[in-house]
């Protein structure tokens, strides 16, 4: 049976295990979930993951769900070159060490920046208040600031001269705002730099085509149906805006 890997490119953790998938040759079937149509809850996919997330695979009679694990499967399955998740103990722990920080920080405030700025307001039909877009954006700042200081330092990458997936989580992680148009690497000549250094890594062609639809996000909700957010629309306004 033919690996399945669970995906909607609009999201963070989604676009990781694509592009590692991808790039490292990995054989799979791409199975779209579209997250704003809630084809999560379908009973089929609740089959594959009880958490109604994505990512999330199958490979034969084994379903795993939560992208940092799924990462690390298929790197340890397929046997990936080194570089992406180090047999060497203190860069192994190194990946880890930012996979683990990740879930609480870049990650989260950099999503959160995409609703306030641009599904709340725009798909929901909601007024953002400027205190918690400004919160919000305060707090992204923060966190690319510790990316810097602590995770990237003077390295090219990570763990230090080659890509490994805490540069490869990082980076889509990272980029998630640009979809609501705020560039975040405006005035951070170091972060740019390390951007390009992973894509160029990934491959230009790849890295394009796995951020093509959270760069034209822009777009895509101005052409969306207001109606489907309609059941989501109570909780997301709740948890952003309360």
């Amino acid at each position: 049976m033919v690996l399945e890997i669970y995906l909607d490119l609009f999201s963070q953790p989604c676009r990781s295990v694509y592009i590692f998938a991808k790039k490292n040759n990995i054989q799979f079937d791409h199975k779209r979930i579209v997250l704003f149509d809630g084809e999560q809850y379908n009973e089929e996919y609740g089959r594959i993951n009880v958490l109604r997330k994505l990512p999330a695979i199958r490979d034969g009679d084994f379903c795993l769900a939560e992208s940092v694990a799924i990462l690390m499967y298929l790197a340890e399955k397929f046997h990936s070159p080194d570089h992406w998740y180090p047999a060497d103990l203190q860069k192994h722990a190194r990946v880890n060490e930012y996979l683990s920080w990740q879930h609480s920080a870049i990650r989260m405030y950099a999503a959160k920046i995409l609703w306030l700025k641009l599904l709340i307001p725009k798909a929901m039909e909601v007024e953002v208040p400027k205190d918690k877009m400004d919160s919000a954006i305060e707090y992204l700042n923060g966190a690319l600031q510790q990316f810097e200081e602590k995770f990237l330092q003077d390295r090219p990458f990570i763990v230090g001269d080659q890509i490994s997936l805490a540069d490869l989580v990082a980076v889509v992680e990272i980029i998630q705002p640009l979809g609501a148009g705020l560039d975040v690497f405006e005035n951070r000549p170091k972060l740019r730099a390390w951007k390009d250094r992973v894509r160029e890594a990934v491959g230009a062609e790849l890295f394009d085509e796995a951020h093509q639809d959270i760069l034209s996000c822009q777009e895509i909700v101005e052409t969306m149906d207001r109606n489907k957010f309609d059941t989501m629309k109570p909780k997301i306004v709740k948890y952003f805006l309360s």
